[in-house]
């Protein structure tokens, strides 16, 4: 995620870069002066989930030591009750804009950059709903829970298939350069693979005929999800070699390509847990395909975040990355590789995975901290509204 594309040059011992196509102009009103919610930016609910995966990742308490549940937990609630927030206000924020300022929304979704992060806004929702699943029963009454998963989960899934279909037919009905394929492409097909991780926990709190259904429902959209991901894996992949690397303010967008694997590998895990009850004879045979499939993501997950921190540190050097509203994409890909390890690590009972995820966790919290800080600082002076 990112904001303007056009204005950073590309990291030094490169050649000159193309960018992707400007960034369109903020709208103006009728006295010439721009309008928050008019120009607001549509990447603004991945704040939302680098939150909400920040809770889920702490509530899990990295390295699983006794001494430091209490504190895990307490952390954990805290971070809910902050993304719970910033997803009521940014829900409200979104609303205004589509009902009110139709058209300049419309424009950004018809953008190669800021088309795809608007599938931000049901990845908010449905990770707001596994929070919810896993940190809700220590804030809400256990019926309140199921029925805040079920409300997030059925709202986040119909947006993000609305989003993934909308953006997909902006992409083939228009002529978007090569070079402007970037790592923003991910966030449809990463969200789709987050709808079987919202559904599963609504499982045991329905008929057995239901949670067929919702099993069947799971399994379609991480295969819708999935290979979604693997065409866009293709299509940015030839990008990085075929072009000169992206402009330094599209940086943070190789980040996001570890969410679609680390959600992939979570969201194999929960649907084999959930049909438990389901597959009979064949539970723990499935139990064990979706385990190895996992891991087999994860080391791919594992290439890829050395891919992402070699790319950062060769742009750090080459003189550094503006800061902007995209920032978020470092923290919810990384929280989900984490939360993916912690899962792993249990799943194998190895400590030498715990100890990573304590490392990852770590390396989370300083991303988080520092984006939030950042996005604070720039929303008190107002910078963070500029494009």
């Amino acid at each position: 995620m990112t904001t303007n594309t056009s204005d950073a040059p590309a990291p030094a011992a490169t050649p000159t870069p193309t960018p992707p196509a400007p960034a369109p102009e903020p709208y103006r009103g009728t006295d010439g002066t721009p309008s928050r919610l008019r120009d607001l930016h549509p990447g603004w609910f991945a704040s939302v989930m680098g939150t909400a995966i920040l809770a889920v990742a702490t509530y899990l308490n990295p390295g699983n030591l006794t001494p430091t549940l209490s504190a895990a937990h307490w952390f954990a609630d805290a971070l809910a009750i902050l993304a719970y927030a910033l997803g009521a206000v940014l829900a409200v924020a979104y609303a205004i804009r589509w009902v009110g300022h139709r058209e300049a929304a419309v424009a950004d979704l018809h953008h190669p950059v800021f088309g795809a992060m608007h599938a931000t806004l049901p990845g908010g929702l449905l990770v707001l709903a596994v929070m919810t699943s896993v940190v809700g029963p220590e804030l809400f009454p256990a019926s309140a829970v199921t029925a805040l998963v079920a409300v997030l989960a059925a709202l986040g899934s119909t947006l993000a298939l609305v989003f993934a279909v909308a953006f997909a037919m902006t992409l083939f009905v228009g002529e978007p350069p090569e070079v402007s394929v970037n790592g923003g492409w991910f966030i449809p097909p990463v969200v789709t693979v987050i709808i079987p991780m919202a559904l599963t926990p609504l499982v045991p709190h329905v008929s057995a005929g239901y949670a067929r259904l919702l099993l069947a429902l799971g399994y379609a959209a991480y295969g819708m999800g999935f290979m979604l991901f693997l065409m866009v894996l293709g299509l940015l992949h030839d990008r990085l070699v075929l072009h000169p690397l992206p402009p330094a303010r599209l940086a943070p967008t190789v980040w996001i390509g570890l969410g679609p694997v680390a959600v992939a590998a979570l969201a194999v895990l929960a649907l084999a847990r959930a049909g438990h009850g389901v597959f009979g004879a064949a539970a723990p045979a499935v139990t064990l395909l979706s385990q190895l499939f996992g891991t087999g993501l994860w080391g791919f997950g594992l290439w890829w975040l050395a891919i992402a921190i070699t790319m950062l540190v060769r742009y750090l050097r080459a003189g550094g990355l503006p800061f902007h509203l995209g920032w978020w994409a470092f923290t919810f890909p990384l929280g989900a590789y984490t939360v993916a390890t912690m899962t792993l690590a249990r799943a194998w009972q190895t400590t030498t995975l715990e100890v990573a995820a304590v490392a990852l966790w770590a390396m989370l919290v300083g991303f988080w901290v520092a984006v939030a800080v950042r996005t604070a600082a720039a929303t008190k002076n107002g910078r963070i509204w500029q494009r």
